[in-house]
């Protein structure tokens, strides 16, 4: 069974397209007389930001299982590689701009794993966000990649 490694590589080539369609961080220096995105019209200095920031989250990703396999993840940043399992990442995640209105996607993508019955199956993966699991693919059972969206 092909499936789980269909999906996550569907899963990570559709994140690293839409990577490039993201919102910038960070677009370099200004031009002379341009606001920054994140500027007010009335105030503050040229260069300076007043861009709103929301509260930060912790973020745990979790896949399941034994042995190795790859693992996709995305969090701050996209990742796909090889890892040990049971594996975990922890980052902290912090919303500003237009991710404080519109949220902003996470998720991961286990690795396959084999089944009692031989044949392979997804790991089990969670989430968890500030300490409360917020995405689950139910031990494995299910097809999918946990995928979850913070909202501040």
């Amino acid at each position: 069974m092909h499936k789980p490694a269909t999906l996550a590589a569907a899963f990570l080539a559709a994140s690293v397209l839409l990577t490039g369609c993201g919102s910038e961080k960070s677009a370099g220096p200004d031009k002379a007389g341009e606001a920054s995105p994140g500027a007010s019209i009335g105030g503050g200095a040229q260069g300076s930001t007043s861009e709103k920031k929301g509260v930060a989250h912790q973020v745990v990703f979790e896949v399941g299982g034994t042995g190795t396999g790859k693992v996709g993840w995305v969090g701050n940043t996209n990742h796909f590689e090889q890892v040990t399992l049971p594996w975990t990442k922890t980052e902290s995640m912090q919303l500003e701009g237009a991710e404080l209105k519109v949220g902003i996607n996470i998720s991961v993508v286990p690795a396959s794993i084999e089944g009692s019955d031989g044949m392979l199956k997804p790991a089990p993966c969670t989430i968890k966000v500030d300490g409360k699991e917020v995405a689950d693919n139910q031990g494995g059972k299910s097809n999918t990649y946990c995928k979850y969206k913070i909202k501040d």
